[in-house]
């Protein structure tokens, strides 16, 4: 169980701290509106009002015992600087700051967050990425290239092995767990018979799974045009 201290109790905030709480975490919530404490404090241990731009209230805080700092302001630049700064003069392990632009996350950098989070682009690249495909079900970022995807078996592949198709070689990817019927595996057998229940967990860029799927259906339909 870890200490968490969130500062700024609107949707983002609120969010983390129920999320928090449900994973046994302690949560203090700060905000300096009353009503929005008053609506995360379900998900919180304590929470106080106050305002964090001020270093005589964020002293009485104690924010060096805190595991981890989030300042979760996204609607006040200028306060979520100040936050930020203050955190890590006061000594707080790690400082997460929430960006609403993109040249926010440099200053918050600059002033003293150990990282950034933006949920707007993070949430539309993940929504571009995952959308665009009927092929792609959900998706986790490992760098700013390659990614875990979870996917269809494709039709080329169905009724296969995975050490008959030797994909790492082939396709520039690694199956690194599947689905089947529900249940979810990372004890990846190579002799498994890909079937049209079962979803793969492959890593790779996502110009490499478009390249998968698209190279697939172009195979397919040569094969339909193909005199018999």
């Amino acid at each position: 169980m870890k200490s968490v201290l969130i500062v700024g109790a609107g949707r983002f905030g609120r969010h983390m701290a129920q999320k928090l709480n449900q994973l046994g975490h302690q949560v203090m919530i700060v905000d300096g509106d009353e009503e929005r404490v008053r609506v995360a404090l379900p998900y919180a241990t304590r929470g106080l009002i106050g305002d964090t731009t001020s270093p005589e209230f964020m002293k009485t805080l104690g924010v060096n015992d805190y595991d981890l700092c989030v300042v979760a302001i996204g609607d006040d630049f200028q306060s979520s600087l100040e936050t930020t700064l203050l955190l890590k003069e006061l000594g707080a392990k790690k400082v997460v700051s929430r960006a609403a632009r993109g040249i926010h996350a440099k200053f918050l950098l600059r002033n003293g967050a150990d990282e950034v989070v933006y949920p707007e682009k993070e949430l539309a690249e993940w929504s571009a990425i995952r959308y665009i495909s009927d092929h792609i079900f959900d998706y986790i970022k490992l760098d700013d290239e390659n990614s875990i995807f979870e996917i269809d078996v494709p039709k080329a592949w169905l009724y296969k092995t995975l050490s008959d198709l030797n994909i790492r070689r082939k396709y520039k990817m690694n199956v690194v767990g599947y689905r089947k019927n529900g249940q979810l595996s990372m004890d990846v057998d190579p002799y498994i018979t890909l079937e049209e229940d079962v979803r793969l967990f492959v890593t790779g860029t996502p110009k490499t799974i478009q390249k998968l799927f698209k190279d697939r259906s172009e195979e397919h339909t040569s094969e339909l045009q193909s005199p018999s």
